[in-house]
């Protein structure tokens, strides 16, 4: 055998040699074992990042100023009820303004009369019935609301009474009929823009969880 014969040889069982050894480290794959998993780098090489807590609500400085009277009295009504949402309340003011106007301008107060507070159901009825008296009749189409926004918000802690002004801007056509049916008032094509400012009252914490138009303003 000759020198050149046996440096081959060698060298073949070298190779052999490394190949086994890396087979033994890295393993092998048989088309299966999906793509390698990427490694999270070492926690060391990782940025901290801190976490900072107690900032503002946006639930409540989406609606008002962060610092402002009414974003403290909203931080303490949701203290005294850990489940009132500033946004859910808007929401069903905004489909209170509708359902009580409407009922006002048809003359059937029996549906809102659990949402009105006893004074303001008092002055609803007699509007009520001074245009029933006249032989009036109202014929509403409600089209939406543009707006809706809080102007102000008090909480009294001692006994849990909480008031809240909302501005409404809607939108509706109506028109005034007399006891003939000949419209003395108002446009049917015209849509005219309603501002009003309600106040809405609950005791928070209180199993009732309905809110109550207690005033009405512009």
């Amino acid at each position: 055998m000759n020198n050149q014969l046996i440096q081959l040889l060698v060298l073949a069982a070298i190779a052999v040699f490394l190949i086994l050894k890396l087979r033994g480290v890295l393993g092998t794959r048989d088309g299966f074992e999906g793509q390698p998993q990427a490694q999270m780098p070492p926690q060391e090489n990782r940025p901290n990042f801190e976490v900072i807590e107690g900032g503002p609500d946006p639930d409540i400085v989406d609606y008002v100023d962060e610092g402002s009277p009414e974003a403290e009295a909203l931080a303490r009504m949701k203290r005294a009820e850990s489940d009132f949402m500033v946004g859910d309340f808007l929401q069903g003011a905004r489909g209170a303004y509708e359902m009580i106007l409407m009922a006002y301008e048809r003359g059937d107060l029996s549906e809102i009369k659990d949402f009105l507070a006893p004074d303001v159901y008092d002055a609803f009825a007699a509007g009520v019935e001074a245009r029933k008296e006249k032989g009036l009749t109202v014929e509403a189409n409600f089209i939406g609301v543009r707006e809706t926004s809080l102007k102000s918000v008090t909480f009294n802690e001692d006994t849990g009474l909480a008031e809240v002004d909302v501005k409404f801007v809607g939108e509706m056509t109506s028109v005034v009929r007399d006891k003939a049916g000949d419209i003395v008032e108002g446009d049917e094509t015209e849509i005219k823009r309603q501002r009003d400012i309600w106040t809405f009252s609950r005791t928070m914490g209180a199993a009732d969880p309905n809110w109550h138009l207690s005033a009405t303003g512009d």
